[in-house]
């Protein structure tokens, strides 16, 4: 939700336009082996590796890896969100999430409003897994019903309600009307989270 529209997409797309192979090539390795970043049983260079083998691309790692982050586009919307929430309001990120990626979204001065980072690739279980909501619970120091989960897939709010937990779904073309669902989740008491 921090970022415009499809991570995975754009990268994949920006890998096939600099090398010249098809981005269906590109695409059918890269979701082949993506799970294994998310859950963080490869590195970011190994996953290269594999691409690189399997699609015939010739870019060095430092260069994919500048690629790779430059596919990030930030949804400015939630940043200004994320920054006007009262201090005594503790926020939490549960993010299926990849090895560099996480480390770059970490050293980002915004992120310091993050009383907790939960990524998958660090936890080794990704959202929808139960163990990922307890390790966000666990994270924030708060139980589950305490906490509004907000996600941009039904699948991880139904997750999150299974578990506890207050479930918002987010949808990028109505910031407004979520910002004001979480105000009214937020002035209702049930939580300082």
């Amino acid at each position: 939700m921090f970022t415009v529209g499809t991570f995975d997409g754009r990268s994949t797309q920006n890998v096939a336009d600099r090398s010249g192979v098809p981005v269906e090539r590109v695409r059918d390795s890269y979701f082949r082996h993506v799970r294994q970043l998310e859950v963080g049983a490869w590195t970011l260079d190994h996953f290269w590796s594999v691409m690189q083998g399997e699609t015939g691309i010739e870019m060095g790692y430092p260069d994919f890896e500048a690629l790779y982050l430059g596919s990030i586009v930030d949804h400015l919307p939630m940043y200004a969100t994320l920054a006007a929430l009262p201090p005594g309001v503790r926020v939490g990120l549960l993010s299926n999430n990849y090895p560099v990626v996480s480390d770059h979204l970490r050293a980002d001065p915004r992120f310091a409003r993050f009383d907790a980072l939960v990524f998958s690739n660090e936890l080794g279980h990704k959202k929808p897994a139960p163990e990922s909501f307890a390790a966000l619970e666990a994270a924030m120091g708060l139980p589950a019903a305490q906490t509004a989960f907000v996600d941009d897939v039904q699948e991880n709010i139904d997750a999150a309600n299974a578990a506890g937990f207050h479930g918002i779904l987010y949808h990028h073309e109505a910031h407004e009307a979520f910002e004001r669902e979480l105000a009214q989740w937020l002035e209702s008491g049930e939580t300082q989270s």
